[in-house]
């Protein structure tokens, strides 16, 4: 049990050190986009694995290998309301470990800034509930 509340404390500070990344309203130079694509890679990655803590503890049972399958339970099981989305999130983590193109960059950013950010916002308000 500690174990699981200290991850959602480091998904809950990754998170607003993620928002704190796109909180300018200037245009972000090529150093700043970077920055918080590794921000977003390390919220995504402690997301993924507070909902397979979360699904554990409730004793849910099934593989938890991978991301994926963890994002198809946590939606199975209402901790996540749009699966697609989630899936989308993933997609785009796994796109940035092979990313050499600045156009996917900038792409991968507006998604953060205008979908992702509200998604991971969701998860981290259901999961201090708990």
């Amino acid at each position: 049990m500690k174990r699981f509340e200290e991850r959602i404390a480091d998904f809950n500070n990754a998170l607003n050190r993620l928002k704190e990344a796109v909180s300018t309203d200037k245009d972000p130079t090529e150093l700043e986009i970077d920055g918080t694509l590794q921000r977003f890679e390390f919220t995504f990655e402690l997301a993924w694995k507070c909902m397979k803590d979360y699904l554990e503890k409730e004793g849910v049972s099934f593989s938890l290998g991978s991301p994926r399958d963890v994002i198809q339970n946590a939606f199975k099981y209402h901790l996540i309301d749009d699966g697609e989305a989630w899936i989308d999130m993933m997609l785009s983590r796994n796109d940035l470990s092979h990313l050499y193109d600045d156009a996917k960059s900038r792409e991968i950013y507006e998604k953060i800034k205008g979908k992702y950010i509200g998604l991971l916002d969701v998860l981290i308000e259901k999961l201090k509930q708990e």
